[in-house]
């Protein structure tokens, strides 16, 4: 992607819990995948990025492993904590969507559009 937002620290993670959330165990090379389709890039080996902020939210609970690269969203995660991972991801999803635009990106038509929602 031409305009890709850096996402890091917070912003990478609360973006990498939703997608987790909304699409189930996921592998850290389908995450990398996802972050690059949802218009977002991270700094440095992107599979280090992503693995040390899911060690992150490990600890922190909200996310666990299922194997060597594998990782899948807990259950029971705070209202308050899920509705604040929630708003970041979709603003963040908004700016990269703007930025994608600004970029020559065409919007996608109706019926197109990739069915990963925040």
């Amino acid at each position: 992607m031409t305009n890709s937002l850096l996402l890091r620290g917070t912003s990478l993670r609360y973006v990498l819990t939703r997608y987790l959330q909304l699409n189930g165990p996921t592998t850290v090379a389908d995450l990398i995948v996802a972050l690059d389709d949802w218009g977002f890039t991270v700094a440095g080996r992107p599979s280090k990025a992503i693995s040390d902020a899911l060690r992150w939210e490990r600890v922190h609970d909200r996310v666990r492993p299922l194997g060597r690269g594998l990782y899948a969203a807990k259950w029971g995660i705070p209202r308050g904590t899920e509705h604040r991972i929630h708003q970041r991801a979709a603003a963040l999803r908004a700016h990269a969507r703007q930025l994608s635009l600004e970029g020559g990106q065409q919007p996608y038509k109706s019926g197109e559009a990739p069915t990963l929602n925040c």
